[in-house]
């Protein structure tokens, strides 16, 4: 028969995370959200991702939260659920790790039996960082097993609602334990699995389950009793362990590789730099280069202007009549008289030309042009030289960045796959976890059971013996003497 119906706070009674609306306040909501999702899917313990996540709080206003718990928006079908399951007669309480400062508004608004969280600590209306309660470093597990003795209700007459991996201790442990768009890691080892947003959708479940429908737990992994369960169990871990080693040899490669590769790209940085500095100053005596170029061309000009108006253009004219005439006179085969012409017109030519004097100014201004073009064509063959020196250094350290590039490239290849087996490796490993999540739900169930029979025969004991001590306290009265058993139990019992 059910009793006591538990409901986590946060995303089942409530519509939201409080710990993420309170960070809104303080402009922390990012990073709250990032670790309470870590959190409920169990890749990090409660009390670790509780304590961080309230750091994060230090300096919001006290009032400010108070604030926000009068708007805290129920869950869709919440008061209608509580109201029904008191109705019925059934207790109800919440067990969560959010903040009485939301919770205790929430338990009188829906008049619940009991409501357990715990506390952000405050100085002058100012949250300091800081949070203390039974559901920091405990379990929901050990709150609930205090309340059941407080009721005097066994685990077999007790339905859980939860949501994420901090529910699993008390969703393992009860009758019916009930994933209310829950995570996947609760979701793994519930009985029940609801995916609406509507906590009405419990009711059908409780009903059945206190109508006496019990779901038969059924589970491929328990085969038997208890030590053939622990001898599964057993295996499981053994598996997960050896699991767990090859996750961790794939993820040092992986992590091998990646220092290898960037390793390797910062060397491809250093020389691409010593490359790009080689093809700067190339690049700048080439400009060097370039501009000699001009200064020697625009002295040849100079030079050129300079032969041409000293007479150099005649000269060079006659030159070239004489130099024809002579070869007319060798290769042709001429009669005396146009031979004789022609001999004379070379003589004629070559007096003219001696006649054709250059100007000593002018020669001393060309050849002072020619020694500057000179000059400037010897500091463009020298810069040619300097500007190919760099080239050739450029060119060589692009070749290695090239050879880095494949390397670091093949490192990251290989890291990648290392990652993607350990990936896998973590894959199998969350496979097996959920399986031992159902081996430790069958083996919980037995634990409570033989803990409830055990309860059930102290109490039956202890209310025999305080009948039998209220009996002999009787005859005591009316003068029969005692003996010193008689007279231990008298005191066992408080019956005096």
């Amino acid at each position: 028969m059910i009793k006591l119906v538990v409901f986590d706070l946060d995303n089942v009674i409530i519509d939201g995370e409080a710990i993420d609306e309170i960070g809104k306040l303080v402009d922390v909501q990012e990073q709250i959200i990032e670790i309470t999702e870590k959190a409920m899917q169990g890749d990090v313990d409660f009390e670790t991702s509780i304590k961080e996540r309230v750091k994060l709080l230090k300096g919001a206003s006290v009032d400010k939260i108070k604030a926000l718990a009068e708007e805290m928006p129920l869950m869709e079908g919440a008061e209608e659920t509580i109201k029904q399951l008191k109705d019925k007669g059934y207790k109800v309480a919440t067990i969560s790790g959010s903040f009485d400062i939301i919770s205790d508004p929430i338990k009188e608004k829906l008049k619940l039996d009991y409501s357990f969280s715990n506390t952000l600590l405050e100085e002058d209306g100012i949250l300091t960082g800081e949070v203390e309660g039974p559901l920091v470093a405990g379990s929901k597990y050990d709150v609930l097993c205090q309340l059941l003795e407080t009721e005097n209700i066994a685990l077999e007459e007790c339905v859980a609602v939860g949501d994420g991996a901090n529910d699993i201790s008390m969703i393992e442990a009860v009758e019916l334990g009930v994933a209310f768009n829950a995570k996947p890691a609760l979701k793994e080892i519930a009985d029940k699995v609801i995916e609406s947003r509507n906590l009405i959708d419990i009711l059908p479940l409780v009903e059945n389950l206190a109508q006496g429908e019990k779901d038969q737990k059924v589970s491929v992994l328990i085969e038997g009793n208890f030590d053939n369960a622990l001898d599964k169990k057993n295996a499981y871990e053994k598996k997960l362990s050896e699991i767990s080693e090859e996750r961790e040899q794939f993820n040092q490669k992986a992590k091998k590789e990646r220092e290898v590769r960037d390793e390797l790209n910062q060397s491809l940085k250093e020389n691409l730099n010593i490359a790009i500095d080689f093809r700067d100053k190339r690049n700048k005596i080439n400009e060097e280069v370039e501009k000699n170029k001009k200064l020697r061309d625009k002295a040849n000009e100079e030079l050129k202007k300079v032969e041409w108006s000293s007479g150099r253009r005649d000269r060079i004219k006659i030159e070239n009549e004489i130099k024809k005439i002579d070869k007319i006179i060798e290769t042709r085969v001429l009669d005396i008289k146009k031979e004789n012409k022609l001999v004379k017109d070379a003589n004629d030519l070559r007096k003219k030309l001696m006649e054709i004097q250059e100007d000593e100014q002018v020669q001393e201004e060309a050849l002072e042009l020619k020694k500057t073009s000179e000059s400037y064509h010897a500091k463009v063959v020298e810069l040619s030289e300097q500007a190919q020196e760099f080239h050739e250094k450029m060119l060589e350290y692009f070749r290695k960045t090239d050879e880095i590039r494949t390397k670091a490239d093949e490192a990251h290849k290989k890291f990648l796959e290392h990652k993607k087996q350990a990936s896998e490796k973590h894959e199998d490993f969350k496979t097996v976890l959920g399986e031992i999540h159902k081996v430790n739900k069958e083996l919980g169930g037995m634990r409570s059971k033989r803990k409830d029979m055990e309860n059930r025969a102290t109490r039956k004991k202890n209310k025999e013996e305080k009948e039998r001590a209220e009996e002999i306290y009787r005859k005591f009265k009316e003068g029969k003497k005692l003996s010193t058993d008689e007279i231990l139990l008298l005191q066992k019992h408080d019956v005096v």
